[in-house]
């Protein structure tokens, strides 16, 4: 079976949102089936026909052509090339890794290579100790598949990784249907920022994907949107017109929805200001029910004390009705960002201000909301829950 087998690279582009440009391509094993049409060959490297050592040698050798093609590329781009975790295990001396011997033999700017692991199953501690190995080298280094389990987040705080690729499954899950595999992704482009990797979102397939995908605020991109894997490289400024058109379709959609956003809460912070004035003496439900709350995206107000104890009931909104829940009486919420935010503000002489929350999902409706903090008197602090669009 291993004779029969002739596997060979096709180059996927990689897309800068920021320039338009190809600044790398992935490299993708292939075969022909049994009616000579080109098909990935990546199940063969998981195949129980293959042993380890078959699997291994078809990698490099799939590997070596792909670089030896690269090394004619006259271009500032990077090649990634696939390297699986669990095959690292198999590693016997740390010192002889293979690519690096191929780049020497080919000549090639090591900084123009990304390394990027796949699988999730590897011993961590040699996996540490060969990603300083390439780094030392002047590799960068990749977490492939990023978000489908533990392991991943296990890997990324040993290697601190170069480069994020979001798992293809969960991005198209959460560009498709929202809810919390959407905020999954938006919560891992977040912890990429934060930790300096580049966010690649790949398996781009349509414009809603992304358009998806800049929302998470994803650097990079790599689908057939753009390009299948194909066998020779392109011009590295083939997509600028097309990823131009879709940034703009992107920043005149958003602008529209966050002005439509920024009326609505207008439209609150008006009712929160006049709810404070209410507030200051004896106030009536019924009254308050007159109010155009309909029009608003309110749907409760409690109050606390200067230590962040709930001292009143939820006043809840519901079906332009007012409804008095107690439960809730004698909790604290200092704790709460948008509470010691309020208070530090005040410290500082700024005060008056509304300080809102991050977006959450409310325990009690299922929504997605924001808490807003504001001064009511010198002894309490207002707060009120809205609702806030995905």
């Amino acid at each position: 079976m291993e004779e029969k087998l002739q596997l060979f690279p096709y180059f996927q582009p990689i897309i800068s949102i920021a320039s338009g440009k190809i600044i790398g391509y992935e490299a993708l094993a292939r075969q022909r089936d049994k009616n000579n049409r080109v098909i990935s060959a990546g199940h063969l490297f998981s195949s129980p026909k293959l042993d380890t050592r078959q699997r291994l040698e078809l990698d490099r050798q799939v590997r070596r052509l792909a670089l030896q093609k690269f090394a004619e590329l006259d271009s500032s781009c990077y090649l990634a090339i696939n390297i699986s975790a669990a095959w690292i295990d198999n590693l016997r001396q740390l010192n002889t890794l293979p690519t690096l011997r191929m780049l020497d033999e080919l000549n090639i700017d090591r900084q123009r290579i990304i390394v990027e692991i796949t699988e999730a199953h590897a011993n961590i501690t040699k996996l540490r100790e060969i990603v300083k190995r390439y780094r030392n080298q002047g590799i960068r280094v990749a977490v492939d598949d990023f978000g489908t389990g533990a392991s991943q987040l296990e890997r990324v705080m040993a290697i601190h990784p170069d480069i994020i690729k979001i798992d293809m499954q969960l991005f198209k899950k959460a560009s498709k249907n929202g809810g919390i595999a959407s905020d999954i992704v938006h919560m891992l482009t977040r912890l990429g920022k934060r930790t300096g990797c580049q966010i690649i979102c790949e398996g781009v397939e349509t414009e809603a994907e992304f358009l998806f995908g800049l929302n998470c605020g994803a650097q990079f991109m790599q689908g057939r949107l753009f390009s299948m894997a194909e066998p020779e490289f392109k011009s590295s400024t083939l997509y600028e017109p097309l990823i131009q058109s879709l940034r703009t379709k992107f920043f005149k959609n958003t602008v529209g929805r966050v002005q439509k956003n920024i009326t609505a809460i207008n439209v609150t912070k008006a009712l929160i200001y006049k709810l404070k004035e209410a507030l200051q003496g004896d106030f009536n439900l019924n009254e308050l029910a007159k109010w155009n709350f309909g029009q608003s995206n309110i749907v409760r107000f409690y109050l606390c004390d200067n230590d962040g104890k709930q001292i009143s009931p939820n006043f809840n909104f519901n079906e332009n009705k007012w409804f008095t829940d107690p439960r809730k009486i004698g909790f604290n919420w200092s704790w709460r960002p948008y509470f010691f935010q309020l208070v530090a503000l005040e410290s500082c002489g700024d005060c008056g201000r509304i300080v809102t929350s991050e977006r959450y999902h409310d325990f009690d409706t299922d929504l997605l909301c924001k808490t807003l903090a504001l001064r009511l008197d010198a002894d309490r602090i207002l707060l009120t829950d809205i609702i806030v669009e995905g």
